[in-house]
């Protein structure tokens, strides 16, 4: 399983590259939150931390 953010829903406030402990959470040029995979070791901290409810873990 991986964080895995819904591009819709996300509202681009950062929160999760902020709360991110394997620093696997950046956003894109449209900011726009994206994980990476490899980083990602499925804590869930961005899933709690997202205000939009945009990430889960797949």
């Amino acid at each position: 399983m991986v964080a895995v953010v819904n591009r819709e829903e996300c509202v681009s406030c950062g929160t999760c590259v902020e709360e991110c402990p394997q620093e696997a959470i950046s956003l894109d040029d449209e900011e726009i939150a994206v994980v990476d995979k490899e980083k990602c070791n499925e804590c869930g901290t961005c899933v709690e931390a997202c205000p939009s409810e945009a990430i889960s873990m797949e």
